[in-house]
């Protein structure tokens, strides 16, 4: 499931663009970073327009905008790494950008496309709980100790890195984009940035957790409905996940119950890529739902400290 389309240059050389260019292979025509001597460029100008069709952005927030305008300008699709922090004023100039071009900027949530997640969305789509009562979503670890005096401990903190994924799923699983979350909970234990969330949407139906200090990877989705319920732990990046579908036993009893395990590779990476140019050659943004999320997490960020 390698075939791309686009030849691709790689802008940020660090961790997440070496898994990018990994999965990309031949098709990753160069890469750009400033301060990495591995990479073949340090600046995207020194690359001719001519050798690619479309940009990976795997670089820190506060260069994001200039790159994808940079990009955008000369008819380039532009894959970025999430988060993309956008107000509307800056979306608009960028969607006018891509409506003169024909280019399109795509930010990557990748979680969508793990096996566990796809196998939720079919059978919610599919109506198999019937009416959804209740999900909880949690995603930790343990990298606090890490975090802490490096640049990593400024900004918005588990809000951005992690929270931004769960909102995305809300807004992917259960067709809440746009929705509006209330802060319950909003920690800075062990760092400068907000390191422990809770939020819930506004009719308490979605719950999202979210932790630097869960000592231990984990990932969580439970829905429960008046049918039965479904559950998903663990990613497949950390060596598998495992789905359980339990159903609801009338009028009361043990449920029948289900298990499907995944193992790895971690298939999201290529999956994702494949997504973003069906999304480039159908010409659709991402903005909608950037806008949301950038919403989503400024509003619990200005929350006040817990």
């Amino acid at each position: 499931m390698t075939d791309f389309r686009f030849r691709y240059l790689l802008v940020g050389y660090g961790n997440i663009g070496a898994k990018r260019k990994a999965v990309l292979g031949p098709r990753c025509i160069a890469t750009v970073d400033p301060l990495n001597a591995a990479a073949d460029f340090r600046t995207p100008q020194e690359c001719a327009p001519d050798r690619y069709d479309a940009a990976v952005l795997a670089v820190p927030n506060d260069v994001k905008v200039e790159l994808i305008q940079y990009f955008l300008e000369r008819g380039k699709a532009v894959l970025v790494e999430k988060p993309l922090l956008l107000e509307p004023e800056t979306a608009d100039t960028l969607a006018a950008i891509a409506a003169r071009t024909g280019a399109i900027w795509y930010t990557a949530y990748n979680f969508r496309f793990e096996p566990g997640v796809l196998a939720l969305k079919r059978r919610l789509d599919a109506g198999e709980l019937g009416r959804v009562y209740r999900t909880r979503l949690f995603y930790g670890n343990g990298t606090a100790g890490t975090i802490a005096g490096t640049w990593r401990d400024t900004g918005f903190g588990v809000l951005e890195d992690m929270a931004s994924h769960l909102i995305d799923l809300t807004g992917y699983l259960f067709g809440k984009i746009g929705c509006d979350f209330e802060v319950w909970d909003r920690r800075s234990h062990e760092l400068k940035v907000v390191d422990h969330c809770v939020l819930a949407t506004t009719d308490h139906e979605v719950v999202i957790e979210c932790s630097f200090l869960s000592w231990k990877n984990r990932w969580l989705i439970d829905v429960v409905g008046e049918r039965g319920s479904i559950e998903m732990n663990g990613l497949t990046k950390w060596g598998g996940s495992e789905l359980i579908v339990r159903r609801r036993r009338l009028p009361s009893g043990p449920p029948e119950e289900t298990r499907e395990a995944v193992t790895g590779p971690d298939p999201t990476w290529a999956a994702d890529l494949h997504h973003f140019e069906s999304e480039a050659i159908a010409g659709r943004t991402s903005r909608d739902n950037d806008v949301w999320i950038t919403r989503t997490v400024m509003q619990a960020a200005a929350a006040g400290p817990e």
